[in-house]
């Protein structure tokens, strides 16, 4: 029996690997082929049930170009002075995609669209529970200059998600901001 050499054998073994890397990656990009569509459709519906949710009385919200970009508004939505801005502040552990309504220049309403934050602690916030609907219930009505566990127009912070929190509030500023600037 003839002895292979070193060489032959890792040529042999990274040639093997290369073939499996090469099907798993194949199969990875056909698997992404056919789930993307209905993937954007899933995000889709999300948004729009996310305009119904802030806006449920502004009948025909249409999406606006945006013209100025600054980095936490990434879309909006008109119908007369009603708006829906979407917004992506950084949480604690990465964006949270969320819509926040505005008619009059106060709050009518927030829904976030996704997150990746802490399942328990920031996560609530998005919760379609008792604590995350009261936490994003304490926008409503409110103005420009949103504080968390401040004094005046401020909000109660979620126990052990501050960063969550702050993170929330930063987007409704900023929505807040967005559509002061429409004038």
């Amino acid at each position: 029996m003839k002895q292979e050499s070193n060489v032959r054998y890792i040529l042999r073994l990274a040639l093997t690997l290369l073939a499996i890397c090469a099907v798993v990656s194949a199969l990875l990009a056909g698997v992404n082929a056919i789930t993307k569509h209905k993937i954007a459709a899933i995000q889709q519906e999300k948004v729009h049930q996310a305009l119904l949710q802030v806006q449920p009385n502004a009948i025909g919200l249409q999406k606006q170009e945006l013209t100025v970009n600054n980095g936490i508004v990434t879309a909006f939505y008109a119908a007369g002075h009603h708006y829906a801005v979407e917004v992506r502040p950084a949480g604690f552990d990465g964006l949270i995609t969320m819509m926040v309504g505005i008619s009059e220049g106060k709050v009518t309403g927030i829904a976030i669209v996704s997150h990746t934050e802490t399942p328990g602690l920031g996560a609530v916030a998005a919760a379609d529970s008792a604590k995350g609907e009261a936490f994003r219930n304490q926008f409503l009505g409110l103005v420009n200059g949103i504080v968390v566990d401040g004094e005046e127009n401020s909000i109660d912070s979620m126990s052990g998600a501050t960063i969550t929190s702050k993170a929330v509030t930063a987007g409704v500023n900023a929505a807040l901001d967005f559509v002061a600037s429409l004038g």
